[in-house]
């Protein structure tokens, strides 16, 4: 039995997962993990120690390093003497939503401290990857705008401040702005405009609640024009943002209202460390 790792370094995580390829050719998903660290290199050596220690694994039994993300540029030598290879994160994006999602075809969105979009397709040959753009609005903007307005940046307290949240009080619907039975295919409760009816009597939950469902609508779209590009109905979701509720939920009840299926994988916080292991795989 050989294993191939995937290692994502980020901004202040590091995902590391494995794949076991049997002697017949089959190949098991090892759970991935993740490390929270300001430093990517210590990031990567506790990951890496972690990993083969609740996993039972030696040294000898790697066959592979696979590393992506912003971070992987720091690693310039073997990690304890295994040899790394580097491999665009774009691509791992797009190979790891198809193979969470078991699609062929797809728009992959990573959802992290920003938001790329990609589309991919799997062919017969190979796996095409076309990085289509993306927005800055992510992680990083529901972090930082918490911060400033509410003096708040854990995702965990962001998210319980959203849960008593109402955009009555914050946001412009087209409800409130449009006589109803002129437009009866729109759904009516749509925003018309974010922030646009801020209230005096909003409060942190309502406002936390304001600034969730502002990146999930500017992710939404994004991802809906691009699926409109290729002709397309499946965006799979990936990144950290998936297992934020606020967020992930409202891109999802907006796919009806533009007629294509947001699909939300297992493991769809992991979808680019997964998709560079799999890139070990295909060599």
């Amino acid at each position: 039995m050989r294993t191939i790792i995937g290692i994502d370094v980020g901004g202040s995580t590091t995902k590391i997962v494995g794949f076991r390829i049997y002697e017949d050719e089959n190949i098991e998903l090892v759970e991935p993990q993740i490390v929270r660290a300001t430093d990517p290199i210590t990031s990567i050596y506790g990951a890496f120690g972690r990993f083969l220690d609740l996993n039972n694994l030696e040294l000898r039994d790697i066959d592979r390093v696979m590393m992506t993300g912003v971070g992987s540029t720091f690693v310039t030598k073997p990690i304890y003497s295994l040899k790394c290879r580097s491999v665009p994160e774009f691509t791992s994006i797009g190979v790891g939503g198809l193979y969470l999602s078991g699609l062929n075809e797809a728009i992959v969105v990573s959802m992290g401290t920003g938001t790329p979009v990609i589309h991919a397709k799997r062919t017969k040959k190979k796996t095409e990857i076309n990085y289509l753009g993306g927005t800055g609005i992510g992680g990083g903007t529901l972090i930082g705008l918490s911060r400033k307005m509410l003096g708040v940046d854990t995702i965990e307290h962001i998210e319980q401040l959203c849960a008593g949240g109402d955009l009555n009080k914050v946001d412009l619907r087209v409800k409130d702005i449009s006589d109803l039975s002129l437009f009866p295919s729109i759904n009516h409760e749509l925003t018309a405009s974010n922030f646009g009816k801020l209230s005096d009597l909003a409060g942190p939950n309502d406002i936390a609640l304001g600034i969730a469902n502002m990146v999930a609508e500017i992710i939404a779209m994004m991802s809906i024009f691009a699926a409109r590009i290729y002709k397309i109905d499946k965006i799979v979701l990936t990144g950290n943002l998936t297992s934020f509720v606020p967020i992930r939920d409202t891109i999802v009840r907006l796919g009806p209202s533009f007629n294509v299926n947001f699909i939300v994988p297992d493991n769809a916080q992991f979808g680019t460390v997964i998709g560079a292991a799999l890139l070990g795989l295909e060599e």
